[in-house]
Formats: C-alpha cells, structure tokens, sequence
C-alpha cells in the first residue's frame, strides 16, 4: 500500500480539490502556518504543493527533499521556478482549462467598462451627479478586437467578442492559420495587430521574450481611440509607457486586471486616472472557476500519487530528458 502523502496547501482554494484527497493524503492549509512565507520554510516535509500565488523559487525548491509536484491552481507559473523543479525531478502542472469563462467573460467586462465610462459613471451617481452628456460611450459592435496570443482564453474571447459583433485579428508566432477559424484573421506581428485593432487584449503568458511585449510605439499605434486590456500578467505592458500614452491621448483608456508589482498601491499612477479601469487580478475568481481549479489540481495531484503524469505537465520533456 501507498504511504499517505503530505501536501502542502500555501494558499487558501476551495475544499472541493483536498477534500477529493482524504483517501490518499493529509492536506495542510495555513491555519497552521502564521504565513505562506512560514509554510514554504517547512516545504521539506511534503509530497506534494497545491499553488495560487505563494512563491516557490529555486531556493523552496531546492528545500523540498520530498516533493513530487507542484500542482498549479490555475494557469501562470510565473511564481513557480520550473527550471529548479525540473532539476529535482519534480513534476510541476496546472489547470489550463478550469478559469478559461471566467477570465473571458472578465476580459469583456472590462472592454465594456472602459468603452461605457462605468466606473466614473458609477462613481458620478455616487457623489450626487446626473450629468448624462458626460459619459458618451461607444459601441463594441463593428470595432476590430486584436488578441495578443491565442490560447484557451484568447479563443473564448473571441467568441464572446463576436458574440456582440466585433471583428477580431490573432497575433500568435505560435499558432498556424490553419489552427484559426475562417471568421478570424491572423496578423503577422504585434505592430500590425496594434495597426488593425481598435482594442488590444493580452493573452500571453510572461517570459523574458513577452516581458514588456506592449511598450510605447505599440500603444502608438493603437492610436487616440483604442483600448488596451489586460489580463494575462502586467509585466507583459511596459507601464511607464502606458502612463505616458493615457496622459498624452495617444490611447483612449485601458482595463487592467494584472499589474507589473502587485498590489501596485493606491499612490501608482495609473489609481488616479478616470481613462483606467482597474481591477485587483480576480479575472479567474468566480465561484465555478475557484471550484474547478481547485479540483482540477488535486486530480493532478492523485495522477502523480498514482504513479502517472498529469496530461498537463509543462515540464515533461525536462523531465523526461533527466532520467
């Protein structure tokens, strides 16, 4: 028989995904932990780590004797150090599909909002105001939507974008046209997805090749009327240059869900512009998408307890390789 396993829960999910582990395992959360930091430090003693936000470097990795996986609750591993991972043998997955709707429709609020001025709008009523001349939107239906990269969430997007009747344009160097719905048109460069597009989303995960992807002369040419949004990660836009392009009407507005350091803090200058949107990175915080990734990340979980490989590993040929 198996050894009951230890897995390590650094982060507060929804008891969906450990309560599906009772038969396998014995899942600690924080409640015995003063801090993700302080649970992270005793991360020797597990077999495995269910993760949100908490930070696994190369530094916990390379404490964790017993670790056999690093199951991501969601989709970026920016806070997790594959390489290191990789090094020790450690399986490292995460749930690509489970916060697919969520993030979409997030995408889409946001897109909204800015476009209809519902935050000031909103703020306006609050303080007593009725002056109606002063929010004149614009429609979403025949702007051109541009996707930043075309993966689950991208997909989803333009479905709901083409939903309200919007044309929507694809940059992704990784994604050949035959892979691209006939009603979409594949751009090929960033520049020319920026020169097509009204609005911009971002759907890239962040690498040293995508850091800083959206800079000044991309916003440029998004021109006076568009929008940027984001919620992929925030260092994929160079912000500095994104206050720069609101403050001189090079772009309309820009929805933000992610953000270079996070929290970015009510002094950062983007907190006082009317022209942004912002929201504290709960694009994948729905009820049902909490659920599935919390579930979907203790079945990976189970698959490695199991002697298998979850069919989400991005780590596999690392892995492979170093046996």
């Amino acid at each position: 028989m198996t050894t009951e396993w230890e897995i390590l829960l650094p982060t507060a999910i929804d008891p969906a995904g450990p309560e599906s582990l009772v038969d396998i395992a014995h899942c600690t959360g924080m409640d015995e932990y003063a801090s993700p930091e302080a649970a992270l430090a005793d991360v020797a003693r597990y077999d495995a780590v269910i993760v949100r936000t908490a930070r696994l470097d190369a530094e916990v990795i390379d404490r964790a004797d017993r670790l056999r996986v690093i199951a991501k609750h969601g989709t970026g591993l920016d806070n997790v150090d594959v390489d290191a991972a990789s090094g020790r043998g450690i399986v490292v997955c995460n749930t690509p599909d489970a916060n697919t709707r969520s993030v979409a429709e997030h995408t889409l609020a946001l897109l909204f909002g800015v476009r209809r001025h519902l935050h000031t709008a909103d703020r306006h009523v609050r303080n007593g105001g009725w002056d109606r001349s002063a929010f004149t939107g614009r429609e979403l239906a025949d702007d051109t939507l541009g996707l930043l990269g075309f993966g689950n969430i991208a997909r989803s997007v333009a479905d709901l974008a083409q939903g309200v009747g919007m044309d929507v344009v694809v940059y992704d160097p990784y994604v050949s046209a035959d892979a691209v719905p006939a009603e979409i048109t594949l751009i090929d460069s960033v520049p020319d997805l920026c020169d097509r597009a009204d609005a911009i989303s971002l759907h890239v995960p962040l690498t040293d090749d995508t850091r800083h992807l959206v800079g000044r002369a991309e916003l440029d040419r998004l021109g006076g009327d568009g929008v940027l949004v984001n919620t992929a990660r925030g260092a994929v836009v160079d912000e500095d240059a994104l206050v720069e392009a609101l403050a001189e009407g090079m772009i309309a507005g820009a929805g933000l869900d992610t953000f270079e350091s996070e929290p970015p803090g009510a002094d950062h200058p983007l907190a006082s512009r009317d022209d942004v949107l912002l929201t504290p990175h709960v694009g994948a915080t729905t009820e049902q998408a909490l659920v599935r990734m919390s579930q979907q990340a203790a079945d990976n979980v189970r698959t490695v307890y199991e002697g298998g490989v979850p069919d989400s590993t991005v780590n596999r040929e690392a892995l492979e390789a170093g046996r």
